[in-house]
Order: structure tokens, then C-alpha cells, then sequence
């Protein structure tokens, strides 16, 4: 009795135990099938045990709030730290095909802080890149435009002193030509003063010669100087002149040593000589006393009224 219950006792734990490995052979094909085979209705991330979006999302929200809250200088060196050397040749070589976050993007916060820099700093150089050759193109104009500016002011410089030559030729032209008239007119005048009574024909120069000895005969006393000035003669023609006269003894008179001409009439002189006949042996003295009675040396016209 005891033998048979203990054997189906055994019976009974053998069929247990094979009864639950076949139950976990089941499990375990079932769970190596699921695993080959995303399950339906479930997201990718969640199967693999990847965390949500939305932890994801707050992860950047927080990592972005700690970089704006960074230190500007810190975020300008840590940047550049950031590029590969790959990237900096791509953007020196003019490569488009890299990321570029267009001017005035809004960066996505699902973005990494590492890329995030990054694009930063290749918009920040792309920026500085256009601002240096809008700054260059300013430049160009500038200069550009001070050039013709200057070019301008030359020009006009230029214009302003050959009108200035122009000016000083003309009046140097016309300096010279006034003083060429003024030297054909002294030459001609100074033509008639040395040619005196000898221009003209013959009418005129005997009436200037009878002018001449009238003047003479009218002032009794006249100065040389005067008397050539008013024949437009020098004073040595005008000596000549009276010497010529006495020698052929149209005048008579005497030159004292103070340039005047004494004229005395043929009439004087006869009186004169009469009284020295008269009187046989007269003083200087008494010659020249007389002689102021003898002689009349008052002019016919108003002037000096005696020997000086």
C-alpha cells in the first residue's frame, strides 16, 4: 500500500515537472518571436528601452538653458574648440553641402549643444564673411568716388591756371604794346626836338626863326633853358642857335655865366660907344652905371625888370 502511493506520488512530480518545461519552452520561443518582431501599436524606442521624446525634448530644453546662461566669451572659445578641421576646410574651399542654419533661423531645441555651437560659429563666420565684403565694396565706392572728386578739383585747378596764364600773357602782350606806342611816341618827340627849326619846309622854318629872334628881342633877358623849351629844343641848340645869329649879326647881346642871353639893339650899342668916346677912359664901375640908363632890359611883354 505504502510502495504504490509513493510511486504515484512520483508519477504525479514527474508529470509536473515535465508539464512546466514544456511551459517554459513555450515562453521562451514566444518572447525570441516577439524580439524578431516589433509588436504592433508600439514605438521603436519604446521596444528597444530608449528613452521618450519627451524626456529627450526636456534633456535639450535644460542643456539649452545652461548654454544661454554660459558666459558669452566662454561660448566663443568653447566653439571654435568644437569644429573638426574637416569642417573648416569645407567652408574655406566654399563647400555648400554642410549643415547652415539660413540668417534669422530659429534653431531647433532638439538640437545637440555640440552641434549647436557649431552651427553658431559657421553662421557667426558665414556673417562676418558678408559683413567684410559689404565693408570692402563700401570702401571701393569710397574711394571710387573721392577719385573722381579729386580727378574734379584738378581739373578745375588746372582750368583756373591756365585761365590765369592766359590772363598775365594778355596783359603782358598788352603792357608791352602800350609801352612800344609810348616809346614811338617819345621817339618822335624826341625826333622833333633835335630836328627843331630844321623840320617842316621852308615857310615854316622862317617863320620859326623870326619867332625865334623875336622872343629874344621881346624878353631882352631870357634863359636859355626857357628859350629852348619853348622852341622844343635842348639848351645846347638853343646856344648854337643865338651863337649863329650874333656871327651873322642878325642879334646882338652877350651869354653870362648864369645860362641867360642879355640882348642889346644895334641902337644901344651905338649909345654906349658914344659915351665911352665921350667920356675917353670910363670905369668898369662907372660903365655899368651907365649902361642901366643906356640899356633898356625891361621885356615888351610883363616879366623881370632888370639884369639879376
Amino acid at each position: 500500500m505504502d510502495l504504490i502511493l509513493l510511486f504515484g506520488i512520483a508519477i504525479a512530480l514527474l508529470v509536473i515537472l515535465i508539464t512546466l518545461y514544456f511551459l517554459q519552452n513555450k515562453n521562451s520561443k514566444t518572447e525570441t518571436k516577439a524580439a524578431a518582431q516589433p509588436q504592433r501599436g508600439v514605438p521603436q524606442r519604446a521596444q528597444e528601452g530608449v528613452p521618450r521624446r519627451a524626456q529627450i525634448a526636456r534633456n535639450q530644453r535644460n542643456r539649452l538653458r545652461a548654454n544661454q546662461n554660459a558666459p558669452a566669451a566662454a561660448a566663443a572659445v568653447a566653439a571654435p574648440a568644437a569644429i573638426d578641421t574637416d569642417d573648416d576646410e569645407a567652408a574655406a574651399a566654399g563647400d555648400e553641402n554642410g549643415p547652415r542654419v539660413p540668417q534669422g533661423a530659429v534653431l531647433d531645441e532638439k538640437m545637440g549643444a555640440k552641434k549647436r555651437a557649431k552651427m553658431e560659429a559657421k553662421e557667426q563666420k558665414r556673417l562676418q564673411r558678408e559683413q567684410e565684403l559689404h565693408d570692402r565694396e563700401q570702401r571701393k565706392v569710397k574711394e571710387a568716388k573721392e577719385d573722381a572728386e579729386r580727378k574734379q578739383q584738378e581739373d578745375l585747378d588746372a582750368e583756373v591756371e591756365r585761365k590765369k596764364v592766359e590772363a598775365e600773357r594778355l596783359a603782358k602782350e598788352e603792357r608791352e604794346r602800350k609801352e612800344y606806342e609810348e616809346y614811338l611816341k617819345m621817339k618822335a618827340a624826341f625826333s622833333i626836338e633835335e630836328e627843331g627849326f630844321e623840320e617842316g619846309d621852308a615857310d615854316e622854318k622862317e617863320s620859326l626863326l623870326a619867332d625865334f629872334i623875336q622872343y629874344i628881342k621881346d624878353n631882352k633877358v631870357v634863359l636859355l633853358e626857357d628859350l629852348a623849351t619853348a622852341f622844343k629844343l635842348k639848351t645846347q641848340q638853343a646856344i648854337e642857335r643865338i651863337q649863329e645869329l650874333q656871327a651873322n649879326g642878325t642879334i646882338t647881346g652877350v651869354i653870362d655865366d648864369r645860362g641867360k642871353f642879355i640882348y642889346v639893339s644895334e641902337a644901344e650899342l651905338v649909345a654906349v660907344a658914344k659915351f665911352i668916346k665921350q667920356r675917353g677912359r670910363v670905369s668898369i664901375a662907372e660903365l655899368a652905371e651907365s649902361s642901366n640908363n643906356l640899356i633898356n632890359l625891361t621885356p615888351v611883354t610883363a616879366g623881370e625888370g632888370g639884369v639879376e
